[in-house]
């Protein structure tokens, strides 16, 4: 969506256009102001039908020319009262200086006859015929105006006059780029204008040629000669594409009457000259849509360009305007830009006219139309201020003529000249009412001797007369002669002191074409200096451009990197805590393990200690019965059974050893090779799952875990171990089981081995120890059972006091 002062349908009429945006800016021209409007948009979307408009419905230019016509109509000056410089300045002439200006002109070879004589060329009539008479209510009566118009354009960032009339030289042989010469009847194309800076730093085409015009007609004519030598080329999208700027200036310069209402003010101060210019753009377009080549390919180019350049400076000066920075506008880098910097330095009112084309192909381009049209709403500029006034008194030009209208009127009264105009007398008349009159010539009778006497008399009076007229007219005729002769020899004096300036001035003039020469030289060089430098400066753009790209995939790439790295950091973080606190355990869990085995090995020298003592206590005559290991192999049931209850006592309900942690969800492993002992030790574990091989689905659903397992002592009994330990999940998703834990249960038979009775003295000196190791064999049973219990491994529990 983009937003717009006004937005017209497809339906509009041209005079509708014309009021909303034209004429404000056509009021302001007669008010002494400048204007620019512009038509802007893709190629074929309207922009030469809005300004020039079709047969029977003129556009924009044809409008405000009748406007401005219709309004100054009665109070232009005749021609060449004003005279436009080579400066872009305007002087006054007076009424005999332009009077001799006019008949110059009309004794050139082919007169021009007056527009209102001119038959109109029916190509354009229907276009000029403009009903409305529109016209602008305040105009200042007491001003003469004058209307200039030039009509230019921008090709391929050169300047044109499309006015130009090409000098037709038969003699002097042509030369075309090739330096070789052409026929005469070959076109010679039309020299580039220069930009050029007037002293009131207003910018302007030098040697355009400017037409005075005096009606709508006669200006349409100057605009429609012009526009037949227009860049017109066929494109892809267009039958006649426009494939150049076109500028149609109209210049009005107004002065105020002098005190009296009848002649121009001659003072050069009190001169407006304002301006409007009427803006055709070239259309803006995809050079690979139009299927341009050659030529027609750089046209495109130089368009783009110009209307690149015209986007940047809008840009440059919005962004001026909003953040406050002053940044250089590049005006200069092209010819349509710096033709109106004026208008965008505040020197006028600037108006812009966008057209699209609903098109489908035209999408995009449009969008980049406006785009940027929506853009330039943001820009303001500063407005002119007004001119002071002369101070002369207003409403002197009707009162003047209230004044000859009134002269005339009484003269009529008085039986004068009838209708204000005088007969002059002439000079034959004048003499012959200052002679004196004739009497009567008529002779009656013959007689009469009085009448010719008379007659006679006034004769001689009317020659002597006569003569004394003519000695003064010879007198007259001598002295005008002698002041002839002193005029023509000032007239030759001042022809000399004439001749010897112009001579000085052409020689000024060929020393200024030389230095212009030069110039133009310099500013060709300078010109490719730059071409060349634009295009170094796009290489190391695109350059720049490519090392961006390149920059930002290295950077990324960098990121990416740095971002696995600190994955990875994370991940060995991870680890290394697992490993740490695995290795953590496994230390704690040597080291508990090495504990344990100290004590064992503790516990095993105690027990070899008191079965010592025990050996050396017991008398000599007894000795130690060694009980029978192949027996114990034989029925090992037999020993961990209970003997059998009497017939009459009641039986004896087992009792069942609670395990340390019976709170918890434990799994009861009891591999299939277990023998039920049925004792009163025997372990029991509530709310267990008991199985006979470790299965995942079972460590799964509990956090303790017990083995049992059985095996037959040094002694022949069976020793059942219980070794716990916890459960716990692993980071891939399994269960991994810690030890912690070895309970012994060990079980054993009261007639196993013969134990001293009783005793007399439970501590008997040491030297009555060796005295009573005297059974062989005794000593070889304990010294069997004591190398069995020494090999005893880490991790199991014993306990000392024998069940």
């Amino acid at each position: 969506q983009y937003s717009f002062k006004e937005v017209f349908g497809t339906l509009v009429v041209q005079k509708e256009l014309f009021d909303v945006v034209a004429k404000p800016l056509v009021e302001d021209l007669i008010r002494g102001k400048n204007g620019l409007l512009f038509t802007y948009g893709v190629t074929g979307s309207g922009k030469t039908h809005t300004m020039t408009g079709s047969p029977g419905d003129g556009g924009l230019l044809p409008r405000c020319l009748d406007m401005i016509f219709n309004s100054i109509g009665p109070f232009q000056a005749k021609r060449f009262v004003f005279k436009l410089d080579d400066k872009n300045g305007v002087d006054v002439q007076c009424e005999v200086d332009a009077l001799l200006e006019r008949q110059k002109r009309d004794a050139m070879p082919v007169p021009k006859t007056p527009s209102g004589k001119r038959q109109i060329d029916p190509e354009f009539a229907d276009m000029i015929n403009v009903q409305d008479h529109c016209k602008v209510e305040e105009v200042d009566e007491d001003n003469v105006y004058s209307v200039f118009v030039s009509y230019i354009e921008i090709y391929n960032n050169y300047i044109y006059d499309l006015l130009e009339e090409a000098p037709f030289e038969p003699i002097k042989p042509k030369w075309n780029n090739c330096n070789t010469p052409v026929r005469n009847g070959d076109f010679i194309p039309p020299q580039s204008k220069i930009l050029r800076e007037d002293q009131n730093h207003n910018m302007y085409v030098t040697g355009c040629t400017e037409v005075e015009v005096k009606s709508t007609e006669e200006a349409f004519e100057v605009f429609w000669r012009g526009q037949k030598k227009r860049r017109i080329a066929n494109t892809q999208l267009n039958r006649e594409s426009s494939r150049s700027h076109s500028v149609f200036i109209i210049k009005l310069a107004q002065a105020p009457l002098d005190a009296d209402g009848d002649n121009v003010l001659q003072e050069k101060e009190q001169i407006t000259l304002s301006q409007l210019s009427l803006v055709d753009l070239a259309g803006s377009e995809r050079t690979n849509r139009t299927k341009a080549e050659g030529n027609r390919l750089r046209e495109a180019g130089n368009i783009n360009q110009s209307l690149m350049t015209l986007r940047t400076c809008i840009e440059v000066l919005r962004e001026n305007q909003m953040y406050g920075t002053n940044k250089m506008v590049p005006y200069r880098d092209s010819k349509l830009t710096h033709l109106f910097k004026n208008y965008f330095d505040g020197e006028g009112k600037v108006r812009m006219i966008v057209c699209v084309n609903p098109k489908a192909e035209d999408y995009e381009e449009s969008l980049q139309v406006m785009r940027f049209a929506e853009m330039t709403q943001e820009v303001e500029v500063a407005r002119p201020v007004d001119r002071p006034l002369c101070g002369l008194t207003p409403g002197r030009r009707f009162r003047n003529q209230a004044f000859r209208e009134e002269l005339s009127r009484k003269l009529e009264m008085r039986g004068g000249p009838i209708n204000g105009e005088t007969e002059e007398q002439s000079v034959s008349e004048m003499f012959l009412q200052n002679f004196p009159p004739l009497p009567s010539c008529e002779l009656l009778d013959v007689n009469d001797d009085q009448t010719l006497p008379k007659l006679i008399e006034v004769l001689e009076k009317r020659h002597k007369l006569r003569q004394m007229l003519s000695e003064e007219f010879a007198k007259n005729v001598l002295a005008f002669k002698t002041m002839l002769q002193d005029f023509d020899s000032s007239i030759v004096s001042k022809e000399n002191y004439i001749q010897g300036k112009l001579s000085e001035k052409e020689k000024t003039i060929a020393g200024q074409k030389m230095e212009l020469e030069r110039l133009e030289k310099k500013i060709k060089t300078l010109e490719y200096k730059i071409e060349i430098l634009e295009k170094t400066a796009t290489i190391y753009e695109e350059d720049k451009r490519n090392l961006q790209q390149e920059l930002e995939s290295k950077s990324q790439k960098l990121q990416r990197q740095a971002s696995d790295k600190r994955r990875l950091e994370a991940r060995l973080q991870g680890m290394v805590a697992e490993t740490t606190m695995k290795w953590e355990k496994e230390c704690e869990r040597r080291v508990a393990a090495k504990q344990l085995e100290m004590q064992n090995k503790l516990w095993v020298k105690d027990e070899k200690l008191k079965q010592l003592k025990a050996i050396v206590t017991e008398p000599k005559n007894e000795k130690p019965e060694r009980p029978s290991r192949e027996r114990d192999r034989e029925k090992p049931v037999q020993r961990s059974v209970s003997p059998s209850p009497a017939p009459n006592a009641p039986p004896v309900r087992l009792r069942h050893r609670r395990s340390r942690s019976a709170g918890e969800r434990w799994v009861d492993h009891k591999p299939p090779s277990n023998l039920p002992t049925e004792t009163v030790m025997q372990p029991h574990v509530p709310h267990a799952i008991t199985v006979a091989a470790a299965s995942e689905k079972a460590l799964a659903k509990c956090d303790k875990y017990m083995l049992t397992h059985q095996e037959l002592a040094s002694d022949g009994e069976i020793e059942t171990k219980l070794i716990k330990g916890d459960v716990f999940k692993t980071r891939g998703g399994g269960q991994a089981v810690q030890f912690t834990e070895i309970e012994t249960l060990k079980q054993e038979s009261p007639t196993g081995r013969k134990r001293r009775s009783s005793p007399s003295n439970p501590d008997p000196p040491e030297g009555a120890a060796d005295s009573e190791w005297t059974d062989v064999e005794t000593r070889c049973s304990v010294a069997v059972e004591m190398r069995a219990g020494s090999a005893l491994g880490p991790g199991y529990q014993h306990h000392g006091q024998p069940k």
